[in-house]
């Protein structure tokens, strides 16, 4: 028996990275799944590769309502109902906060964190109907801490912390359990465009990269992202049946403090 048999998930972002991991392990787990995404190709790929019996692509651009609303008549269509949702869809830009554009911090406040907000609204109330659930929100390891260049994003992920709170006290009546993931160093195409491009980028920028996670994370790499994938499994599943309004953090130990060694 898997661990998630018999439960319908909509999964954001899920056309690669951690949402690909996540699509992929929840469906080996036993759980049928909606991918939604906006890389059409790679998306539609994804889910065919998982099988149809087990996934459906859907194209989800996560800050319109129109959007959602297609997803969940995707998902009604095709497995009868919703009992969960990971909010996994982000963007990333590296910047210096006082050298940001208006524009680009509104684009990061509606992908990433609008995103988040129109997911639990449009699906908590999916996920009620269905006699209770989860939805698991995608932080960051950003959202607790500082970091450089990093602010829009960081302050989209703070929100989504307070969001995630705020949804675990107004939907634990309704039988839903809400959580936040808030990982480090990932080696996804997000946080790492050379991946997209691994012919483009040189011996010496991945030396240094890898000698920057030897350093400054305690395990002494980045993260995968089916380590990441692994942790929404346990705050999707009856594993963590106690556990609501919580942030996790899986981030090899960078925020347990800095080592002299």
């Amino acid at each position: 028996m898997g661990k998630l048999d018999g439960r319908v998930v909509v999964i954001t972002g899920a056309a690669r990275g951690q949402g690909e991991q996540e699509a992929r392990l929840f469906a080996a787990e036993g759980a049928r799944v909606l991918l939604g995404d906006v890389l059409d190709e790679r998306g539609a790929a994804v889910a065919k590769e998982i099988g149809e019996d087990r996934a459906r692509y859907v194209r989800l651009d996560v800050t319109r309502e129109e959007d959602w609303a297609a997803a969940v008549s995707v998902a009604r269509e095709a497995f009868g109902r919703i009992d969960g949702l990971v909010n996994n869809a982000g963007i990333l830009r590296f910047n210096e906060l006082t050298a940001t554009p208006l524009e680009e911090f509104r684009q990061l406040i509606e992908v990433n964190q609008v995103g988040a907000f129109l997911g639990i609204k449009t699906i908590a109330p999916e996920i009620e109907a269905a006699g209770g659930g989860t939805i698991v929100n995608t932080s960051s390891y950003t959202g607790l801490t500082g970091m450089a260049y990093v602010g829009a994003y960081a302050a989209t992920k703070a929100a989504i912390l307070g969001l995630t709170r705020v949804a675990a006290l107004e939907l634990a009546g309704k039988g839903i359990r809400v959580n936040a993931m808030c990982p480090g160093a990932v080696d996804t195409p997000m946080a790492n465009p050379g991946l997209l491009d691994p012919d483009g980028v040189t011996e010496e920028a991945r030396g240094a990269m890898d000698g920057l996670y030897r350093r400054v994370v305690p395990l002494g790499r980045v993260g995968r992202p089916e380590e990441i994938a692994r942790l929404a499994l346990f705050l999707t599943g009856e594993d963590s049946s106690y556990i609501t309004g919580q942030p996790f953090v899986v981030d090899g130990g960078w925020m347990a403090g800095v080592s002299v060694l």
